[in-house]
């Protein structure tokens, strides 16, 4: 699977999805509610550094796999919107089925 650029986006779309839903779910309520602001910091740059990575494997991806521009689109919206990349990867593993 990590030999494969399809592979790796799947893990670590997998992976930047699950630190986006530790941001909005328990991060950011621990700011908010209970005054804890380093919550959010931690887990927010670590989620911008998996986004970084994410935006490089979709890259590396529609390059490898000459990815139309609207498959590229719907990877890049899969990450602001949470369980996306989940989505995206159902439909990646059902592509490659």
């Amino acid at each position: 699977m990590l030999n494969h650029p399809i592979g790796r986006l799947r893990i670590i779309a997998f992976i930047e999805g699950m630190s986006y839903l530790v941001l909005l779910a328990i991060a950011m309520p621990l700011k908010y509610f209970l005054d804890i602001p380093q919550a959010v910091k931690i887990v927010g740059s670590l989620h911008g550094l998996l986004f970084v990575l994410y935006v490089l494997a979709v890259i590396h991806v529609t390059f490898a796999h000459r990815w139309t521009v609207l498959k590229v689109l719907f990877a890049m919206l899969a990450a602001f919107i949470p369980f996306g990349n989940f989505v995206l990867d159902s439909r990646l593993l059902k592509n490659s089925r």
